[in-house]
């Protein structure tokens, strides 16, 4: 008798997350390296811009202990926006052609992509975490604070993972994925409250931030960082955000099938 279905995935996509984790664990200073560049925007943003906490209504008594979160969030993003060039990679190197015609569930391929990712960036969230408390950054809200952040830039990380790896699977050209990632990452960013207070910003962008999923996984973050949390709101930006990212992965999945029709 042949195995449930539920069983069937969860032994693919334990399969193949140890294989992409053995991948990454070959060459761990991909992880280091990447780090350099939320290094440089926790550092010299939280520096050239201290002042900014001293504006009535900024909200948040260091500029340091706000910019944390942001830098924690845009580095997922950052990090996993290009996630569909290790899909491109397995394309063009016929290893996904391989994958396709085994038994093994296409659902547990894109699990298995979204797993390493969510290491992957919760790995990096805390290191930049710890770097920010090196720095001074105070986390009223700790433990459970910092836990929401870790998840909530998992998450958003996801869905950029799995809206990258669907646009390698159908449109199958590295320039695109370039192009869109370099065309949406600051706009996702800036037009959050990764680095000002909504409070601060022109009414239109704060319009458009609260639309952003960006902007859910810092107000989920924020909302459980404060002395005082705020666990309803937490919640109910951490509910929009479960949302989008499980329909992403759905996505994701859906264009895995839809390529394997194409060849």
């Amino acid at each position: 008798m042949s195995a449930p279905p539920v069983a069937d995935l969860a032994a693919g996509t334990w399969w193949m997350t140890h294989r992409r984790l053995s991948a990454l664990l070959r060459n761990p200073a991909v992880l280091v390296l990447t780090l350099s560049q939320p290094v440089i925007w926790l550092f010299l943003f939280g520096g050239l811009f201290q002042k900014v906490a001293e504006l009535p209504g900024f909200g948040a008594s260091s500029y340091l202990d706000y910019i944390v979160p942001g830098v924690v969030v845009m580095n997922a993003v950052s990090l996993n926006s290009f996630a569909g060039m290790a899909t491109m990679d397995e394309i063009e190197r016929g290893t996904l052609d391989r994958f396709l015609v085994t038994p093994v569930r296409r659902g547990a391929i894109v699990n298995a992509g979204v797993v390493e990712q969510a290491l992957s960036t919760a790995f990096q969230s805390v290191v930049i975490i710890l770097l920010g408390w090196a720095a001074g950054a105070d986390y009223p809200g700790r433990p459970a604070g910092l836990a929401v952040l870790v998840a909530a830039s998992v998450l958003i990380g996801v869905v950029l993972a799995a809206l990258s790896n669907t646009l390698a699977l159908l449109v199958r050209d590295r320039n695109a994925i370039i192009g869109l990632n370099v065309m949406l990452l600051l706009p996702l960013t800036f037009l959050s409250s990764a680095f000002m207070a909504e409070d601060l910003m022109p009414s239109w962008i704060r319009h458009v931030a609260a639309a952003n999923p960006v902007s859910w996984a810092l107000d989920a973050a924020r909302a459980t960082l404060s002395a005082d949390p705020d666990w309803s709101s937490a919640a109910l930006h951490g509910a929009w955000l479960l949302a989008l990212t499980a329909a992403t992965v759905a996505l994701a999945t859906y264009s895995v099938r839809s390529y394997q029709r194409s060849r």
